[in-house]
């Protein structure tokens, strides 16, 4: 008995803990889609609290926020001794149809190269109730991943089922029909448990579903990417746009995200929590990037068998042809129209940077974190939208000696001019007496309309 109120305890200061964090957040720019779910999350929290306090309620209270104590089953493999760069975690259930698990596994090793599989470490979430399917799946995974295990690469985990909240008698939100209700819910605390367990293991987490085909050098990819988040704040960064597959997260935000999908497991789906949770944490917006690293490759869904075909148009499997875009800081006199800042012309978002009334003179300016040999510059300007926007006169220099405080370049190198709003040139290697640490773009006339960047991609290495 006294271990069970310091149980129920524990789980209400975890609550009152997190009603106070949404309340007390900086809503600096907060909209009305922030400011609705803030407000959802304090009212069904408020809901628990305030509801029926009888051991049965307690008891659901606890068990839904009782992460730390949780006793996994390793299946195989340990935890890595160091720290990685990323984790890959995936739950995998029993299906109905045909299985995809040991091809998500096969595609994540085999487009990976030894040396990002040393800073990565692959965790599954085998979780179905049924212990056999359980075993049979753990054998298929020894049997055919056996290096992988060995070299700590692979961990596969089980959380039993006596950790598990309530799955009977749940809400029915959106008038789901209690089978899918209880699906859904289970799979929240799936992936709570997954998150929990990997909270330690690297410094950034991504999570896919387990029937899903993989980019070559993902994970190269995902750390160009973050670098070039440096200094911007971020909640998740997006790499497909299906389901939850995907999504990066900070692991040092994993014990808080843990904790929000086992507060409101039976709420809603998965995916609709994590946008809920991301608008929390104050990210508005979704940031993702293109082309998708992941694509979707089962024709069955996990829930029922049925059929389930959805496909990313965005997904590319080999991105030997897309730009390195090395880490490096935009600066522009320009004046910048709302969000849309230089950053984004640099990156491979959704996004594009735009600019008010360009004046001849005017600059945008990439200065690399570190000088870096160049061989391929295209920059395009304009859009599909506002295709008028466009630069109708500039150039682009290759720049060297950064001044004091590095944040500009005092030599540069004309290599070119933009030609009806592009600037496509290679064979700059060796243009300028040691390596570049910066490109400018330099506006030569006025000009009445705005100005998009739209994409500027630098290639650091020969093509294939």
């Amino acid at each position: 008995m006294r271990f069970f109120l310091r149980r129920s305890l524990a789980a209400a200061i975890s609550l009152l803990v997190f009603l106070l964090l949404v309340s007390l957040s900086p809503w600096t720019q907060e909209d009305s889609e922030t400011r609705e779910v803030r407000q959802w999350a304090q009212d069904v929290g408020l809901q628990q609290l305030h509801t029926n306090w009888n051991q049965r309620s307690l008891q659901k209270l606890g068990n839904a926020t009782n992460f730390p104590n949780i006793s996994y089953r390793y299946l195989a493999g340990i935890p890595p001794p160091q720290k990685k760069f990323l984790t890959v975690g995936l739950c995998s259930v029993k299906r109905k149809q045909e299985n995809y698990l040991l091809e998500t596994l096969q595609s994540i090793f085999q487009q990976s190269t030894h040396e990002e599989l040393r800073d990565m470490v692959v965790v599954v979430h085998l979780a179905d109730p049924d212990q056999e399917w359980n075993s049979q799946a753990l054998e298929k995974i020894a049997k055919r991943f056996a290096p992988q295990v060995l070299l700590g690469r692979l961990l596969v985990i089980h959380a039993p089922s006596e950790y598990y909240p309530p799955l009977e008698g749940l809400k029915r939100n959106f008038n789901d029909a209690e089978d899918r209700v209880r699906f859904r819910s289970k799979q929240n605390v799936d992936y709570a448990y997954l998150m929990n367990f990997a909270a330690n293991l690297s410094t950034y987490f991504l999570m896919i579903e387990d029937d899903v085909r993989c980019s070559k050098s993902f994970s190269t990819a995902i750390r160009k990417s973050v670098a070039s988040r440096e200094g911007s704040p971020w909640v998740t960064l997006e790499f497909s746009k299906l389901g939850y597959i995907g999504k990066l997260y900070h692991s040092s935000d994993l014990p808080r995200l843990t904790q929000f999908l086992l507060l409101f497991y039976q709420e809603m789906p998965c995916d609709w929590l994590f946008v809920h949770f991301r608008l929390l944490l104050t990210q508005k917006d979704a940031i993702r990037f293109k082309p998708s690293l992941f694509q979707h490759i089962g024709h069955y869904s996990s829930f029922q068998g049925t059929v389930n075909k959805l496909k990313d148009e965005d997904f590319e499997e080999d991105l030997s042809t897309h730009p390195d875009n090395p880490p490096a800081d935009m600066i522009t006199d320009i004046k910048t129209f709302e969000n849309y800042v230089p950053s984004k012309a640099y990156s491979n978002m959704e996004d594009y940077f735009w600019g008010k009334d360009p004046s001849a003179g005017n600059s945008f300016t990439i200065v690399f974190k570190q000088a870096t040999q160049i061989f391929h510059i295209q920059i395009l300007t304009g859009s599909k939208q506002r295709p008028g926007d466009y630069l109708r006169a500039g150039t682009v220099e290759l720049g060297t000696q950064k001044g004091r405080g590095g944040l500009r370049c005092t030599s540069y190198t004309p290599i070119g001019h933009f030609k009806h709003g592009s600037f496509d040139k290679q064979g700059l290697e060796g243009r300028t007496a040691s390596a570049p640490e910066c490109v400018r773009i330099t506006v030569t006339t006025t000009q009445s309309e705005w100005l998009i960047i739209s994409s500027i991609s630098i290639w650091t290495k020969a093509g294939p």
